[in-house]
């Protein structure tokens, strides 16, 4: 018991004496020097978070999207092998006594093709320019109360309870938005706002006038036609009420499992297929999320080990400049490992400093004001994606990085005799 005091005194008075040195050091040292190298340590650890936040908020913020403007926090569409929603009027009313429900909005949903020029008098062999996509009946209010389509219009504007002859087209329909050629995939080169097309659904046709542009960023909002949902039901010749999909809002979106669950013991799911909006996602979104997320910790390690190297090369330099420092703390009785324990400390001050800087920068200023100002990237408003834990970990990961950069340059300096160190040699 005798001995272990003993043992524990002497690691205590170590750590005293290694804490006294280590902030002797750092007073006494070159302001700008710890400056240069706190900054360094700031820019490692933003660069363990924000690059791969920013590639996972990339594919967070195209989620958020198709939640928001597309299947909401639950999407009930039919079975594979049925044509629509069977019983549609009384799936709504056990939509509406839900727990936490907000609105919901019901589309009738037809493949269709709009074609431009088409009183033009053609020469032979030329084809009118069309272009196919998915038509949605909506009542707008309902539409617009649920998934914002309003907000998304981008040239024009939206679609009124009247407007029996117009339509919105969607911006993935348009050369203008999507300057894409191909034998497959065909756009529309001189449709505007104001332009007559002829919309040919089943094999009946009918002309309207181009409303609005719809740009959401959103593909499957943005490769759609909408109109008024008895313009189509007319057009479609469909005479029951029986729709092709709806989308539920909640108040709290973490409910969307709870309410699904409450449909399907409704009896919904006997009739239709009931998603929430995380199943309801398209398989590539998971897949490029997990690849980002990947791509950002491969980058995140390349930092990591250039922080390290920085602080290794940092302690060595400082270790080897002092070699003569050293011998004689040795020689008047300061211990090998009261020495050690000071120069990890410092590599702890730097990472210390750092990763609070670090942490300042992304919870004070940039998660905010990304969040407020989203980055335009071409295919979703990006944001940046950084929770307290996921921080907390990459900030361990790099504390311990710059312990054992901080350790080895200065055990192999305090290893050397100690007699060589006092007289230089």
């Amino acid at each position: 018991m005798e001995i272990n005091q003993t043992k524990f005194e002497k690691i205590k008075t170590s750590m005293r004496v290694g804490y006294f040195l280590a902030t002797r050091d750092i007073k006494q040292s070159n302001k700008w020097t710890t400056l240069l190298i706190m900054f360094v340590m700031t820019l490692t650890f933003l660069n363990l978070n924000v690059v791969s936040g920013i590639l996972v908020g990339l594919i967070q913020g195209s989620e958020e999207a198709n939640k928001t403007h597309y299947t909401g926090d639950i999407i009930i569409t039919p079975f594979l092998d049925r044509a629509y929603i069977e019983q549609s009027r009384d799936v709504e009313k056990i939509i509406e006594t839900l727990p936490g429900y907000v609105a919901h909005t019901a589309r009738y949903t037809e493949g269709g093709k709009v074609e431009e020029n088409y009183r033009q008098t053609l020469e032979p062999n030329q084809i009118i320019s069309s272009a196919s996509g998915l038509v949605a009946g909506i009542d707008p209010i309902q539409e617009d109360k649920v998934t914002g389509l309003s907000t998304l219009i981008e040239e024009g504007s939206y679609l009124e309870p009247g407007d029996s002859n117009s339509i919105l087209i969607g911006s993935s329909l348009l050369f203008k938005y999507t300057p894409v050629e191909s034998p497959g995939f065909q756009t529309l080169k001189d449709t505007t706002v104001g332009s007559k097309v002829k919309l040919t659904i089943n094999g009946n046709q009918r002309e309207f006038v181009v409303k609005g542009v719809v740009l959401s960023k959103v593909g499957d909002v943005d490769s759609r036609i909408y109109m008024l949902d008895s313009e189509l039901r007319k057009l479609i010749g469909r005479t029951d009420l029986n729709v092709d999909e709806i989308v539920v809002s909640l108040e709290d979106p973490s409910m969307a499992d709870s309410a699904k669950a409450a449909l399907i013991a409704s009896g919904v799911g006997d009739v239709a297929r009931v998603q929430t909006w995380i199943e309801a996602q398209p398989k590539f979104l998971k897949d490029i999320k997990v690849t980002f997320a990947l791509l950002g910790n491969v980058i995140g390690s390349i930092g990591l080990a250039v922080a390290s190297i920085t602080i290794f090369i940092v302690i060595f330099v400082n270790a080897i400049t002092r070699r003569r420092y050293i011998g004689i703390l040795k020689g008047i009785g300061i211990t090998k490992s009261a020495i050690l324990f000071s120069y990890v400390l410092q590599s702890l001050f730097y990472s210390f400093a750092g990763v609070g800087l670090g942490m300042l920068i992304i919870f004070g200023f940039l998660k905010p004001f990304i969040a407020a100002h989203p980055i335009n990237f071409p295919f979703s408003d990006g944001i940046l994606v950084a929770t307290i834990s996921g921080t907390l970990i990459r900030a361990f990961i790099l504390f311990i990085a710059t312990i054992i950069a901080g350790f080895i340059p200065a055990r192999i300096v305090i290893r050397q005799n100690t007699l060589s160190a006092i007289l230089g040699r």
